[in-house]
């Protein structure tokens, strides 16, 4: 998108397109040809008319991600697809606030996603992007929700920051040819980041990072939405308050946990034999290596030490972690598991593992499933032997 038609788009002629826009959108079922040539019709400017009708189906894709608010956004491809989803910048802001900081500067603003959440929490906010169409977004969403903010072009890496109590900065960590691994190759450098993190900082990064690339003193946070884990941050030691955190937030509010709800944390792991129910903790605790703290929260132990699976003999219900009720182990070899579904009139089959050398797709085809009933399996390990366990979701 050319900054030039972007600008264009909040005058009052470009706001009026946009609506023309919306409606042709609306009109033609989404089809994206005939939509496109009812805005052409008028406005000639293929810039012009190329942007309305790009931010009208960016606006849809944005509702999973930013809900009400995205109606009124404003947004370019890379930058919804990177952008923090609202729930998850709205914690972290509200972390932020509950510090008190005078200010607060994003390096490397994108869109403009965590400013919004910020400036909701009435924080002093300025942002930065090397792009300048994205710094241009970034302003005008600020703008159409009503907040407060500063933001300009400029080089996370040249500019003072002093000026600031508390420095947020998202990586960039994909280039021309995709996600880059190598943290020296994001924008801006791990030793940059790291340099951050000397001072009051939190930085967002994905969420497979290793936990031995943290800096001593930070605290590391893994935040899941609805159970997709979206990312890490890590907070400073001037703004940590723990080693590792995971935090689940559900349809129901946010839960979290820390090393310090951990009983078992730096003792040996309570492994016991399968019970009535089975426990997938959240894929944040898992990234957080809290599932013992889990396993202490629900009063239940391990099936294996290295798998991230909690049993015990009663139901317990946590936000933490999806619960299941055991109904029958079935034969692990692959024959007579096939003919135990088959017993069952199992046609449908949900097939869960973890620590085993499956791939569900692949098993499900060679069962040849036949029956009317549906069923949920777990394929993993107890006390290192493969094991097969139908079961039941705790609703």
């Amino acid at each position: 998108m050319l900054l030039d038609a972007f600008e264009w788009l909040l005058t009052p002629p470009g706001q009026q397109l946009l609506r023309i826009a919306g409606e042709a959108w609306a009109d033609h079922d989404g089809d994206p040809v005939r939509a496109a040539a009812a805005v052409r019709r008028t406005e000639p400017d293929a810039d012009r008319a190329a942007a309305a009708l790009t931010q009208v189906q960016l606006r849809q894709r944005a509702v999973a991600k930013f809900g009400d608010d995205a109606a009124l956004m404003y947004f370019t491809p890379d930058g919804l697809e990177q952008a923090t989803r609202a729930r998850v910048a709205a914690h972290r802001a509200a972390r932020l606030a509950a510090a008190q900081p005078a200010s607060v500067i994003d390096l490397g603003c994108g869109i403009g996603g965590d400013l919004v959440a910020m400036a909701r929490e009435e924080l002093v906010v300025a942002g930065i992007d090397t792009d300048p169409v994205r710094a241009a977004v970034a302003r005008a969403n600020l703008d159409a929700l009503g907040l407060t903010g500063a933001v300009q072009v400029a080089d996370a890496t040249a500019i003072d920051l002093g000026g600031f109590a508390v420095t947020f900065c998202d990586p960039a960590r994909r280039g021309a040819r995709g996600r880059v691994f190598d943290v020296e190759g994001w924008v801006p450098p791990w030793s940059f980041v790291t340099a951050l993190l000397a001072g009051a900082a939190v930085v967002k990064v994905a969420p497979g990072i290793p936990h031995d690339l943290l800096p001593e003193g930070v605290e590391a946070e893994w935040v899941s939405e609805r159970g997709e884990v979206k990312e890490a941050a890590l907070w400073s030691s001037y703004l940590a308050t723990c080693r590792r955190r995971a935090t689940v937030i559900g349809a129901g509010g946010l839960a979290t946990v820390t090393e310090e709800d951990d009983p078992y944390d730096g003792a040996e792991r309570p492994v016991r034999a399968l019970g009535d129910f089975l426990h997938e903790p959240d894929g944040a605790v898992i990234r957080a290596g809290l599932v013992t703290a889990v396993a202490g929260i629900v009063d239940g132990g391990l099936l294996d030490p290295q798998i991230a699976y909690v049993t015990t003999d009663v139901a317990v219900r946590t936000p933490l972690a999806r619960g299941y009720r055991v109904d029958e182990v079935l034969p692990y070899r692959e024959k007579q598991l096939k003919a135990a579904l088959r017993e069952r009139g199992i046609g449908r089959l949900t097939i869960k593992k973890r620590g085993v050398d499956i791939v569900p797709e692949h098993l499900r085809q060679r069962l040849a499933l036949r029956g009317d009933n549906e069923a949920t399996l777990v394929l993993t390990r107890a006390d290192g032997h493969g094991v097969a366990v139908l079961v039941t979701p705790l609703q």
